[in-house]
């Protein structure tokens, strides 16, 4: 009998475990913290907290390696987004989030609310929203599913940002069998606001009420959370998932307005919005950071459905709403704003000075549990990685075996139409681009980075984001040098100087030691990259279990990047411009084609080494651009990636619908002179007067110059290996997302 009890409780606390997606660590610790057996809904609590997605229990110990401060750091990763002095009173926050997985199943709403959410992070640190930028990345185009796929999630990005009135300024969208199963669709945001007017997330003053605000609560979502910390073990359609939420953007838009009236009229002490595990992750966040307690009466919680149980409330992650935390005496006036903008609001409980989040409804106490421990006390996970057995492999690339180009004619045109180096302004034409209040969009998608010119000052501020999974999974450690160097080469072309940085690493479950050991290579290449180059971390996400019948993606971690420009009016643009300018490449061109675009298009080839970096010499590069576009002597520059040398002349030649003239001496094979592609390269043009102040600034920094050729005609002539014309290039470029 007493063996029959003994298999009964552990089939019962298998049973648990599997239903809240905890291990049986995980449990114990959870009894040591109440001193007794938790009930459901703090069980509840627990997974959702807990989950990878919510407690960053596998990453959290890595991402310490980022350097997170400097004298214009005003709040570092932490609270909902990062923030930076710009000056003149004015701080930038910014943030990059994942939604991954629901993009997988329902791709429209997956984006959708993907935006809905980033955006709700900026507007919590008391922000106005201003501008977002895309990072995709998709399957094989050819396949129909994947087809769809990008339909949907574009459209349902679009959808949000352009009813709330936010521009898309850039972004990046790549096609790569890794991610065949696994979509990636991360989104960033970026906010302004007066540096008095930032808000924290922390419930600080005892007996002052917590409002919620906003749609009301159903059951989408709930256990999204632990959704988002697992594998896709099965086909997309077949996946059992949780109802995916749906955005609003019409309401979402009332929101903005009506909370950055609240802010501005010094109404409230706290705000956070619902994301993620929903009310409890909200609530018991701010009262964790403010190390105070909250007490909820969920009978007070505004319900869609009547049957909605304590758990669920928690846990639903119902779009549009918000959770403010005020003075009482302040609540008459924040219904009055809430009410002129048409959203409906309840004060559903109250700031405690005990530590604990205690759920009560119709009297009874349903939930009591120490708020710091569902906040900050997940345990960690402490994996060991390992190299894998193909990493070596994979980084063999003999060139002997790798057969040229018969016609380079054809050769460019073929990689000019490739799905990742051909024009995106099919994907990107449906997006709004109407200025934001209080900013002017000076600069869109299809040049390095983002501009917005903000109203009243000659300052404008540059974003991008960049990535590339191919060089992580050839070397992580590389890879992550490289996204940080080339998101500030995109700043430096545009006369930014890079200030700031938010991460989204999107990796395949830490659990197995060789993906472990690929998300602890990247990071520690970001912060190498970041440390040298002198750019803080301050904000971010980890998306983990990015992986579908066992296969990991590509690891991929996304840098997006902000950059402050003093004077407006000296922006530099990619474009050729004027016949008899001189084209010069700042940089070496070096014979690198492993990871190369090349490679994958003309070989079927993903493999050897990725491009090197030489920190000092990036610096160096970024240094002579950005002196030369502050002298005003440049009239375009543009950084070499993807595609190579010859891929980024094509590119200024066809913005400027101009030619140019290449004479330069070969010293390395020839395809890997025209598309390897070396880093630390940045191509500009200047009248030809100009060239000798170029060459003394190059000097001073130490950076090596070329003078390739002439800007004028209408051919892309290189060499005798290259003769184009401008309509040919253009016509390549733009054939195939203009009629998707």
């Amino acid at each position: 009998m007493a063996m029959k009890n003994i298999n009964s409780q552990k089939a019962n606390l298998n049973r648990i475990l599997e239903e809240n997606a905890l291990t049986e660590i995980e449990y114990q610790e959870i009894v040591k913290t109440l001193n007794r057996e938790p009930n459901n809904v703090e069980l509840g609590l627990y997974s959702a907290m807990w989950s990878e997605h919510c407690s960053y229990k596998s990453s959290k110990l890595l991402l310490r390696h980022f350097p997170t401060h400097a004298e214009w750091v005003l709040f570092g990763p932490g609270e909902n987004a990062g923030a930076i002095d710009i000056g003149d009173g004015m701080a930038m926050v910014m943030k990059i989030e994942s939604h991954n997985h629901p993009s997988a199943v329902e791709p429209f709403h997956g984006a959708a609310t993907g935006i809905g959410g980033v955006v709700r992070d900026i507007l919590a640190m008391g922000a106005r929203p201003v501008a977002i930028l895309g990072s995709l990345r998709f399957g094989n185009w050819e396949d129909p599913h994947i087809q769809y796929l990008v339909k949907e999630v574009v459209k349902g990005l679009a959808f949000y940002a352009n009813n709330i009135l936010v521009p898309v300024i850039g972004g990046e969208t790549y096609f790569l069998d890794s991610y065949q199963e696994n979509p990636l669709v991360n989104a960033m945001c970026i906010g302004l606001v007066k540096k008095e007017d930032i808000v924290i997330a922390a419930a600080k003053e005892v007996d002052s009420i917590v409002i919620l605000a906003g749609e009301r609560t159903g059951r989408d979502g709930v256990g999204s959370a632990s959704f988002a910390s697992r594998e896709l073990s099965e086909s997309d359609e077949e996946i059992n998932h949780p109802p995916i939420p749906q955005g609003n953007p019409y309401l979402k838009k009332k929101i903005i307005e009506a909370c950055l009236e609240i802010v501005a009229n010094g109404l409230i002490l706290a705000m956070q919005d619902l994301g993620a595990a929903g009310l409890v992750s909200s609530s018991s966040e701010m009262a964790s950071k403010g190390n105070s307690g909250i007490e909820l009466n969920l009978t007070l919680v505004p319900k869609k459905e009547k049957d909605i149980t304590s758990r669920e409330i928690m846990l639903s992650e119902t779009q549009e709403r918000m959770l403010l935390i005020a003075r009482k005496e302040k609540l008459k006036e924040i219904g009055l704003v809430l009410d002129k903008w048409g959203i409906d609001y309840t004060v559903i409980g109250r700031v405690t000075s005990d530590g604990l989040l205690r759920l009560k409804e119709r009297g009874n106490i349903v939930a009591e549990v120490p708020a710091k421990s569902l906040a900050e006390g997940a345990p960690y996970r402490h994996y060991q990685g390992r190299i894998s057995d193909k990493f070596k492999e994979i980084q063999k690339l003999d060139l002997g075996k790798i057969p040229q180009p018969l016609d380079y004619n054809q050769a460019l045109l073929g990689l000019l139409s490739s799905r990742n180096l051909c024009s995106k302004k099919g994907i990107y034409h449906g997006f709004n681009q109407t200025s934001a209040t209080g900013t002017e969009v000076i600069m869109f998608p299809g040049d390095d980075a983002g501009i917005i010119k903000m109203e009243g000052s000659k300052k404008a501020i540059a974003f991008t984001v960049d990535g590339n999974g191919r060089y992580c999974y050839l070397d992580p450690f590389v890879g992550g040098v490289i996204a940080v160097a080339e998101a500030a080469r995109n700043l430096s072309c545009k006369g930014a100087r890079p200030l700031a940085i938010t991460d989204n690493l999107n990796f395949g479950n830490p659990e197995k030691e060789e993906i472990f050991w690929q998300l602890e290579e990247a990071v520690k290449g970001i912060s190498k990259a970041a440390k040298e180059m002198g750019i803080p971390v301050i904000s971010g996400n980890v998306s983990l279990n990015n992986e579908s019948n066992k296969e990991a993606i590509f690891p991929t971690p996304v840098i997006g990047m902000a950059g402050i420009i003093e004077d407006f009016s000296k922006i530099c643009t990619l474009s050729f411009k004027n016949e008899h300018d001189l084209v010069v490449l700042i940089g070496e061109n070096k014979e690198e084609l492993g990871g190369s675009e090349y490679l994958k298009v003309f070989h079927n080839l993903e493999r050897g080494l990725p491009p090197q970096v030489d920190l000092n010499l990036e610096k160096s590069v970024q240094n002579v651009c950005r002196r030369c576009i502050d002298l005003g002597i440049l009239s375009s520059a543009h950084d070499c990636s993807e595609g190579g040398l010859l891929i980024a002349l094509s590119e200024c030649c066809s913005a400027g619908k101009v030619g140019i003239k290449v004479d330069k001496r070969v010293k390395t094979r020839n395809d890997a002179l025209l598309f390897g592609e070396s880093q630390s390269c940045i191509i500009v043009s200047l009248p030809q007067e100009k060239l000798s102040l170029l060459k003394d600034i190059a000097l001073k920094y130490q950076a090596p110059i070329e003078v390739l050729g002439e800007v004028g005609g209408d051919s892309l002539k290189f060499g005798n290996l290259v003769n184009l014309k401008i309509e040919q290039i253009l016509e390549a470029r733009e054939r195939n997302f203009d009629n998707a």
